[in-house]
């Protein structure tokens, strides 16, 4: 595994600067919104379109256009590509090959964890210069220990990548898992392992976490302390899952300049007209400034 200043190095080198770093500017110029490229069959057709390969390719590529433009990152579903087969892992492929091409950064959603090899391979995909999948971040599962993500971790530091860590979810089963140990819960720990990775860095840090936007008081009940992440947070849950901006401010009081808000069913529905789109992104984007 490369050492952890010889991966910043050879991200300067290769002139990517640190994920961490694109995005906190990405944020500042284009505002706190990252927008889910979620394909679901429902809003395929209600695009008037095909739920096959085809469909999923138009639905991308105009989501991308419309949105791209206006959201500080983009966020694929990849099960949504992958129910299409291979097929639609091409078209997935196209869409990452496009959002780089367009200056957009992208957030693959793939929520991978694995031990050992397996692991490595996954990093290989979704972190590696030259992969067809290669994203500017990916998405982790931490649950077979935090330090099972340590190939994805050194791969991204070493390719000027980064990865959202699950942290917090608002799924009503999450809690059971990560809730565990109260005020040294399993959240918690993960929240602390991400902030001295970051900690390794001296400007804003690439290794974030998944919060959702809706988890309430859960951040303040469990003692979490965002403040020394040093990092995004990831929060999706805004428009269509039914938090707004306010709500997230409570969430995440006086780390509320870390999060990136998360909609994708609440735009994506307006479309397929792309100047809906644009002004459902807009939307979205005045609430989480106002």
């Amino acid at each position: 595994m490369p050492e952890q200043g010889a991966g910043r190095t050879e991200a300067v080198v290769s002139g990517r600067e640190p994920f961490g770093v694109r995005l906190a500017a990405a944020m500042a110029a284009q505002g706190p919104l990252c927008v889910g490229i979620d394909p679901h069959p429902a809003l395929l057709i209600g695009w008037g379109l095909q739920d096959n390969a085809a469909g999923l390719r138009r639905f991308s590529l105009a989501a991308l256009e419309a949105v791209g433009p206006l959201a500080a990152a983009v966020k694929p579903q990849v099960a949504l590509y992958e129910r299409h087969g291979s097929a639609g892992i091409a078209v997935l492929e196209e869409l990452l090959a496009e959002a780089a091409a367009a200056g957009v950064l992208s957030i693959a959603d793939a929520k991978r964890g694995d031990i050992g090899s397996t692991m490595s391979a996954y990093a290989d995909a979704w972190l590696r210069d030259g992969s067809p999948l290669a994203a500017d971040a990916v998405t982790l599962s931490p649950y077979l220990g935090f330090e099972s993500l340590r190939p994805a971790l050194d791969l991204a530091t070493n390719q000027g990548r980064g990865v959202f860590v699950l942290a917090l979810t608002s799924n009503p089963e999450g809690s059971s898992v990560q809730h565990v140990g109260g005020r040294d819960s399993v959240a918690r720990r993960i929240v602390t392992a991400a902030a001295a990775e970051n900690a390794r860095t001296a400007g804003p840090g690439s290794v974030g976490l998944v919060m959702g936007a809706t988890v309430g008081s859960a951040v303040t009940e469990l003692g979490i302390e965002l403040g020394t992440l040093n990092g995004p947070i990831l929060a999706p849950g805004l428009g269509a899952q039914g938090a707004t901006a306010a709500d997230m401010r409570r969430t995440f009081g006086a780390a509320y300049d870390q999060v990136l808000g998360t909609s994708s069913r609440g735009i994506l529905m307006a479309g397929p007209d792309p100047a809906a789109l644009r002004n459902a992104t807009q939307r979205a984007l005045d609430t989480l400034r106002a």
